[in-house]
């Protein structure tokens, strides 16, 4: 990866690199090194997949679309849509934009047209030379990530009848390397909370409403709020969906923000 490449968000630098040293932010904001930067791409990665190669392609009980990399990132069948944004299709652009091979079969839908399709794929030559592309290619996931959050930002206020106070929680949770990993994780995890389909009863459970919510403008404050959120989200979601099953293991990612990075 380039030592040189630098990805600036709203006061905070983050370096991309191998390098040790951080990089000097020019106003207030969080000063993450390298080596941080790589615990933020190895803990979403435990978050999502438990830090297991195996896990990086994944296709959940209920879910309609598989889950690749270590975001988990959304890749639908041929003419399968849903709530959820699509993720995976602009990873795959990003990466090859960055001049990893990807496997040309990757440059359209998801190949395979439902969950017991894909399991009794997972151990052949596609799915094999997909999980080695993104295991070794952590550090540029990471980076897709934060580009994430550093667009997420101007959408949210403009969606928010409280923009002073989204941007105020913003600040502040960048002020430290923990309260930066809170945003980056999240909305990797549950997106910004803009998209009108991201609603059950009318409400989301994004970054937004999180950001929101939060009473205390620190991480543990970020967790307690999305704790709510989730809580609120699995209580309005359809019945069929059964997400109850999900939420003690969203709660125990919720409370990881607390943790030091």
């Amino acid at each position: 990866m380039n030592l040189r490449r630098v990805l600036k968000l709203s006061g905070l630098i983050f370096l991309l690199g191998a390098c040790t040293a951080p990089v000097s932010a020019p106003s207030a904001g969080v000063q993450l090194s390298a080596a941080q930067l790589q615990r933020v791409g190895q803990r979403i990665w435990q978050n999502e997949c438990a830090g297991t190669v195996a896990g990086l392609t994944s296709w959940n009980a209920g879910e309609a679309f598989a889950s690749l990399g270590i975001g988990h990132f959304i890749w639908y069948p041929a003419g399968k849509r849903g709530p959820f944004e699509e993720s995976f299709p602009p990873l795959a652009a990003f990466l090859q934009s960055r001049g990893v091979a990807m496997p040309a079969w990757t440059q359209g839908p998801c190949p395979w047209p439902r969950k017991a399709a894909f399991e009794a794929d997972k151990n052949g030559p596609r799915q094999t030379e997909l999980r080695s592309t993104l295991s070794k290619t952590v550090g540029l996931q990471t980076e897709f990530i934060i580009a994430r959050l550093q667009r997420a930002l101007p959408k949210m206020k403009a969606s928010s009848k409280k923009p002073s106070l989204v941007q105020a929680h913003f600040d502040a949770l960048l002020a430290t390397p923990e309260g930066a990993f809170c945003l980056i994780d999240y909305v990797n995890f549950k997106g910004e909370g803009t998209a009108p389909t991201e609603r059950y009863n009318g409400q989301g459970w994004g970054l937004l409403q999180v950001l929101e919510g939060m009473k205390q403008p620190t991480p543990a404050g970020f967790a307690e709020s999305a704790k709510a959120v989730l809580s609120r989200r699995v209580q309005n979601a359809p019945a069929a969906r059964k997400e109850q099953r999900w939420l003690a293991g969203w709660h125990n990612r919720c409370d990881g923000y607390k943790r030091k990075l």
